[in-house]
């Protein structure tokens, strides 16, 4: 009864001097030796890694695919006009806002979600969204008009909504702060793999046009959808939900794992939230520097999802060409998502590498802005550039967050919100700024509007690293003699 008491306390004390409480009610010394990777630690790591990352990078490959394949099915046969577009009688107004009608469902239903997600259990939740958005994807396949593409693009948007936020929060149970990062660019950059893949299934899928009388658009997202569904059953049954309830782990590695994440973890056993923990990530005003940054990062992931193909298309590539050529900046995305995810997690400098990959990023934008027109090849590689940058500052942008929140409560709030506000509200906006009209002017105000965001992103995580600098001396200086506070990671 002690020892629960104990745990309800730490959970609820999200202050920077929670350690030295924690520290003090612990029985078992372990708990302060486990900042040190033991063999016992890292083989641990090592098993939940094999379980837990690969399945919930599939997961979200499945999602990035399902949600961005309308920007291939828009252009996937035009030249036979065969295409999404043309066969619905949208205008280039109209099939924007059937992008941007996604968002809203998008933002609507995140913090719902997550809450939920704590509630009936990851694995159970996170199975009844696949086949949900699984089913939705291949009816979006039989849609025949305008409103029911809007139609079927919303119900896609609120039942997407609760997966990335679901899978940061998830992490949180499992992995300390300065091994997040690198993880959720795993599974953020399994998007980038969906958008090469994407576009090599489009082009594959293209060749299917007219068989059974459906243009290839239509198989696409049938095809596409299936197995989402399938796999959603696989999650049911096999994605872990806690340590403490992993039936593939020993009692002395549950125990390990439960000490590993006592002062910087989320809990399974934690209860559910409460008034005071809304009220008090609310009016948590530091969070609100990280909302920003990642609303401003939402427009060039939302522009670059949705629109590559188009973009493509505008550097002298047609048709299936331009599916195909989709498949490099997404390549290179990944590889450095990971190399900086790594990195930052690594030096304990998220703040530094987030600010670094939005200026490579914005870099590469404002190269397509002003660079010729006509000049193709330059305005490819600067695309390869800019994707590269723009992905590669979100994975340590998410962990820091995540690791500067100490309560499973407030961890599972505050990703939903930030999510909500960057993945909904933040990429309403990049569906508007690659403009049909500039097409043949090389999209200089979608470029644009990017570079100056990446610039916003670099400004902010810069500010945000310098502001948690001066907590952490303000924390050193005030603590008592002997007792070391809990410091912001950087």
């Amino acid at each position: 009864m002690a020892t629960e008491n104990t745990l309800n306390d730490v959970e609820k004390n999200s202050g920077p001097m929670a350690e030295e409480l924690e520290r003090n009610s612990l029985k078992d010394p372990a708990v302060n030796e486990v900042h040190t990777i033991s063999p016992q630690e890292r083989k641990l790591v090592w098993r939940q890694d094999k379980r837990i990352v690969p399945l919930s990078a599939a997961i979200y490959f499945l999602c990035y695919l399902d949600r961005s394949n309308i920007g291939n099915a828009k252009i996937l046969n035009s030249s036979v006009h065969n295409d999404m577009q043309t066969e619905t009688g949208a205008t280039n107004d109209q099939f924007n806002i059937a992008l941007m009608i996604f968002l809203v469902g998008y933002f609507l239903f995140e913090v719902p979600s997550n809450i939920l997600l704590k509630k009936l259990r990851p694995s159970r939740w996170l199975a009844f969204l696949m086949i949900a958005w699984g089913a939705i994807t291949i009816g979006l396949g039989g849609v025949h008009t305008y409103a029911q593409m809007t139609g079927v693009r919303f119900l896609l948007g609120c039942i997407e909504a609760g997966l990335f936020p679901g899978l940061i929060y998830y992490l949180t149970f499992w992995y300390k702060s300065d091994e997040r990062s690198v993880r959720v660019a795993f599974i953020l950059a399994s998007a980038t793999l969906a958008g090469a893949f994407g576009g090599a299934i489009a082009y594959g899928i293209g060749h299917m046009n007219r068989i059974q009388n459906l243009s290839a658009w239509r198989w696409l997202f049938m095809l596409e959808g299936i197995p989402s569904c399938l796999s959603g059953i696989l999650v049911w049954f096999f994605l872990p939900d806690w340590p403490e309830r992993a039936s593939w782990l020993s009692e002395s590695e549950k125990d390990l794992a439960a000490q590993r994440l006592y002062l910087e973890g989320a809990k399974g056993s934690a209860s559910a939230i409460s008034w005071g923990d809304v009220k008090s990530t609310l009016i948590d005003w530091r969070l609100y520097g990280h909302y920003a940054i990642y609303f401003a990062v939402s427009l060039p992931f939302s522009s670059l999802s949705l629109f590559s193909p188009s973009i493509v298309a505008g550097l002298g590539f047609h048709d299936l060409q331009a599916q195909l050529l989709t498949v490099p900046p997404w390549a290179a995305a990944y590889i450095f998502q990971i190399l900086m995810s790594w990195s930052a997690d690594h030096f304990n400098a998220r703040g530094y590498h987030c600010a670094a990959a939005a200026v490579i990023g914005a870099a590469g934008f404002l190269a397509s802005a002003v660079l010729p027109a006509d000049d193709y090849l330059s305005r490819y590689g600067c695309l390869i550039v800019g994707t590269a940058g723009a992905f590669g500052c979100i994975p340590p942008m998410l962990g820091w967050l995540t690791s500067n929140m100490w309560s499973t409560a407030s961890i599972g709030l505050a990703v939903a919100i930030n999510v909500s506000i960057g993945a909904g509200l933040g990429q309403m906006p990049g569906v508007w700024i690659y403009k049909a009209d500039e097409a043949k002017k090389g999209y200089p105000t979608g470029h644009g509007v990017n570079c100056a965001m990446l610039f916003v992103v670099a400004i902010g995580a810069l500010g945000l690293r310098f502001y948690y600098g001066r907590k952490n001396r303000m924390l050193l200086n005030a603590a008592p003699e002997g007792v070391t506070p809990r410091l912001y990671k950087l």
